[in-house]
């Protein structure tokens, strides 16, 4: 193990791989290296001495993909500091009806790790990254709870948080 961080991501439409590669950065500006990496490109954890994971949120839920790589290297991430991060377009918007719900998406998580660090942040909301079918039924969606499209993540606050984590990664 050396002092390499792991930040790992889950991303369907782009905007989670965004954060992910910014709280990478911020990391590396902290004065650490960090590999950002797709779950699925991960399959050794050996290298890392700490882990950020994140994931896009569907439905409520991470994306399964993101979820398998938690289970599948559950021993891991508990013997290293692990902090965790889910994204989710609909936070971004004033009047979206799942803010209250927001904490209960990461409990599938902590029952498998105990994360040192948790962020939440807005996502995207981009019909032009989704198949047309998709887009269709994300357009209709979005409409009905009286939201709108745009790029509503906050880099200010994604920076912050990488930055509260460093410190905890490091332990």
């Amino acid at each position: 193990m050396n002092g390499r961080i792991l930040v790992a991501y889950a991303s369907q439409h782009g905007a989670t791989a965004g954060v992910a590669d910014a709280i990478g950065k911020q990391l590396a500006e902290g004065g650490l290296a960090a590999d950002v990496r797709r779950v699925q490109e991960v399959s050794d954890l050996s290298p890392y001495r700490a882990a950020v994971v994140g994931s896009a949120i569907h439905s409520g839920q991470w994306l399964p993909e993101a979820m398998a790589f938690v289970e599948a290297h559950q021993a891991e991430l508990n013997r290293m500091p692990t902090a965790i991060f889910l994204v989710c377009g609909m936070l971004g918007s004033p009047t979206t009806p799942y803010r209250s719900q927001v904490q209960s998406w990461h409990e599938p998580v902590r029952a498998l790790v105990r994360p040192v660090g948790e962020g939440c942040f807005a996502g995207a909301i981009l019909y032009k990254n989704y198949r047309f079918f998709e887009g269709l039924g994300m357009r209709i969606f979005v409409a009905s709870i009286k939201a709108q499209e745009g790029d509503y993540r906050d880099w200010p606050a994604i920076r912050a948080w990488a930055d509260s984590i460093r410190p905890l990664l490091q332990a």
